[in-house]
């Protein structure tokens, strides 16, 4: 009885744990055409390409520790952030790439993307306004 508690009551917190996620959208300077797949975005931020549609892209993450940073790798790359200190440590380590620069947060990733053109972040999609294009919601 006990072990069927505690495994509908994990259930529950796993279900309400994910529904408490916004919604993400990666964004692109407004000047930007470019259309790209959940993979292909992936591996951009992944350090695994360089490039969108032909176009030379610069990934832009968010801190170390940010909610939106960990569902971000989680929904797109489905790494948690242990997965992806281990991932990025092992590329660093053999001299394969770097991780994207971090800045602090949504408003600092918003205005980064705004006078940069050849830059691609996500932001928590409520912080979208007119300085940047969404390519992509990730949900």
């Amino acid at each position: 009885m006990f072990k069927k508690l505690s495994l509908i009551a994990a259930t529950i917190a796993a279900f309400s744990s994910s529904a408490c996620f916004a919604d993400l959208a990666v964004i692109t300077h407004p000047s930007a055409s470019i259309n790209a797949s959940k993979a292909e975005v992936s591996a951009l931020f992944l350090g695994k390409s360089k490039s969108l549609g032909g176009q030379k892209l610069t990934p832009i993450d968010q801190e170390e520790g940010s909610p939106s940073r960990d569902q971000f790798y989680q929904l797109l790359s489905n790494k948690n952030p242990s997965q992806l200190n281990a991932y990025w440590a092992r590329i660093v380590f053999t001299g394969k790439g770097q991780p994207p620069k971090a800045l602090m947060d949504d408003s600092e990733v918003k205005e980064f993307v705004a006078s940069n053109t050849d830059s691609i972040a996500y932001i928590d999609s409520g912080e979208v306004d007119d300085s940047v294009k969404v390519i992509m919601t990730v949900k």
